[in-house]
C-alpha cells in the first residue's frame, strides 16, 4: 500500500448466514480466521473473497432511496463506519483491535444475475460499494471495534 494518511472507522455490525446469496443476520461478534474468514459463514473458505465489507454510508444511499435495510442486508460481514472503503485500493491491509489484519483483494464484485438480495432489498449496492478481503491474521472482531488502515511497514 502507498503510504498516506492512517484511516479509522468503527465496526457497527458483524454478521454471518449458513447460505450464500441470503441477507446476514447482525450477531454482534465473532472469530475472523485467518486464511478462512468468518467463523460458520457461508461465505467463508480457502479463497479471495473470505470476508466481505460495505460502508454503512453505502447502506444510508439505499435508505435515502426509500429502501428499508439495515447493516447485513447486503450479505456483507462486517459493517463500517466512517471509513471510505470504495476507494482503498487492492493490497490495504486493515487493522482491528491488536490481533485481527485483513488485506483489500477486491474492489466491488460482478453480479452476472440479479440475486435474492437485489429482489429482496430492491437494489444491492454490494456491487458498487462493497469490499472484500482475506484474513492475514486471525481474532476476535465485534460491534464497536476500531478498524484502521495500515501501511504494510506497519504489519
Amino acid at each position: 500500500m502507498e503510504k498516506g494518511p492512517e484511516q479509522k472507522g468503527v465496526i457497527v455490525a458483524v454478521c454471518r448466514s449458513d447460505h450464500k446469496g441470503e441477507r446476514k443476520k447482525n450477531i454482534g461478534e465473532a472469530l475472523l480466521v485467518k486464511e478462512h474468514g468468518l467463523e460458520n459463514d457461508a461465505h467463508a473458505g480457502e479463497w479471495h473473497r473470505q470476508v466481505s465489507l460495505l460502508a454503512l454510508e453505502s447502506i444510508d444511499k439505499m435508505r435515502a432511496k426509500g429502501l428499508d435495510v439495515n447493516p447485513g442486508d447486503f450479505a456483507e460481514n462486517i459493517t463500517t463506519r466512517g471509513l471510505n472503503l470504495v476507494d482503498l485500493p487492492e493490497g490495504t491491509c486493515l487493522k482491528v483491535g491488536d490481533d485481527v489484519l485483513m488485506e483489500v483483494t477486491q474492489i466491488g464484485k460482478e453480479c452476472h444475475e440479479r440475486c435474492a438480495i437485489y429482489y429482496q432489498a430492491g437494489d444491492c449496492v454490494m456491487p458498487r460499494e462493497g469490499i472484500f478481503v482475506r484474513v492475514l491474521q486471525g481474532g476476535p472482531v465485534k460491534v464497536g471495534d476500531i478498524i484502521t488502515t495500515v501501511s504494510s511497514e506497519q504489519r
